[in-house]
């Protein structure tokens, strides 16, 4: 469907979706900081964050070919990053000698995952497509 013939109503509804996945995430990395699992942890393996990419893959596809579909391919990278880095750390702590530095990035990861999520949120709220390059 081209974006020219996509209401502008619908796609209100959309951004709305899109902003109520945008928080769940921000609760996920809340959640981080605020308990005793890492950010990325409560990102990847919390129910907010699991519940948002199941939203993720179910919305995209009605807001293919407009400005929204950047941000649910953002969120969904954000999600699977998240996700291969922990396990990448994950195999590090592992190895006994790496732990100080997997422990190190995960702090990384936490920060790259709560820049994404407030970029993100900002960016949509301005009604503005988000570049992920």
């Amino acid at each position: 469907m081209s974006s020219e013939l996509i209401p502008d109503s619908y796609l209100e509804g959309e951004r709305a979706w899109c902003h109520v996945i945008y928080a769940l995430h921000a609760v996920a990395v809340v959640i981080g900081v605020a308990g005793a699992a890492s950010v990325a942890g409560a990102f990847v393996f919390g129910v907010p964050s699991l519940f948002a990419v199941i939203l993720n893959y179910v919305k995209r596809g009605d807001v293919r070919g407009t400005w929204l579909d950047s941000h649910y391919r953002w969120q969904i990278r954000t999600f699977w990053f998240t996700a291969l880095w922990l396990l990448v750390y994950g195999l590090l702590i592992i190895t006994i000698i790496f732990i100080p530095i997997a422990w190190l990035l995960i702090v990384v990861l936490g920060l790259w995952v709560s820049y994404r999520v407030i970029r993100g949120w900002l960016a949509l709220s301005g009604r503005r497509a988000i570049d992920d390059l």
